[in-house]
């Protein structure tokens, strides 16, 4: 029992290191904006404050903290954990979670968002030397593969909740037979939008800092964590598109009774 009671307080300092409750609580946010266009786009603006109160449900930041921690939990024990919070327990493992917390929030403007997206555009295919750092630290994580698959698994499910709440008239094979057709498309917008946004939370750090920030990406902890990470965030926007999809539905089948 006290072996359990410790792993389970180095989780909870884990999760605090990572600023956990901060991500989830950035998530909500665009989560938020983004269902408010769904409203405009897909239920004519009438969504009203039933609408509001669904999405508040799934979007709930405890939902996305669980998932991760359940993540957590699994891939990173003993020496692994201890090596992931002495990182980001550091002063530049600190500084780097702040960066991406920060940049994660500017950019859900759209105004902020073109301009990361359109300084990379600036600056592919050349040698520029920050690029180079961050393609190192993508290819180390396999950061498109990973958010393309996540963004496609979240496509089919958001379908898939439309379906079942009858909104759309498709068979799973039609669904994702949709979802595979997305993919070129898919992959371009989550490589202009991660290196955008890469760019944009790593441009106040030296770059001797993200060179050991690329370091630790690569040690077994360092992969273990973006495993983690990605496995965590995925199950979580797979499970909330879903319902995102459900919620949708419902309010247009509502509409037309």
């Amino acid at each position: 029992m006290a072996t359990s009671l410790w792993a389970d307080a180095r989780t909870s300092v884990l999760m605090d290191v990572l600023k956990i409750e901060e991500v989830a609580q950035i998530l909500q946010a665009e989560g938020i904006a983004s269902a408010e266009t769904l409203n405009q786009d897909m239920l004519g603006g009438n969504g009203g404050a039933g609408w509001q109160l669904q999405v508040g449900a799934i979007y709930r930041p405890q939902r996305i903290v669980e998932m991760l921690r359940t993540r957590l939990e699994a891939e990173l024990q003993g020496d692994l954990r201890e090596e992931v919070i002495a990182f980001f327990a550091s002063d530049i493992g600190a500084e780097i979670i702040s960066l991406e917390n920060a940049a994660r929030a500017a950019i859900g403007d759209d105004d902020i968002e073109n301009a990361a997206r359109l300084r990379f555009a600036e600056i592919e295919g050349t040698d520029d030397p920050r690029l180079a750092q961050l393609k190192a630290l993508v290819e180390s994580g396999d950061m498109i593969t990973r958010n393309v698959t996540a963004a496609m698994n979240s496509n089919y499910q958001f379908m898939r909740g439309l379906a079942e709440g009858g909104a759309i008239k498709m068979t799973e094979s039609e669904i994702l037979a949709d979802s595979a057709a997305q993919l070129d498309a898919i992959t371009a917008d989550t490589t202009g939008w991660l290196y955008g946004y890469l760019l944009l939370a790593y441009s106040p750090l030296e770059d001797d800092a993200l060179d050991l920030y690329l370091e630790f990406a690569e040690t077994e902890a360092g992969m273990a964590l973006n495993r983690a990470l990605f496995d965590g965030f995925g199950a979580a926007y797979e499970d909330i598109s879903y319902a995102l999809g459900r919620a949708v539905a419902l309010n247009m089948v509502a509409q037309d009774l």
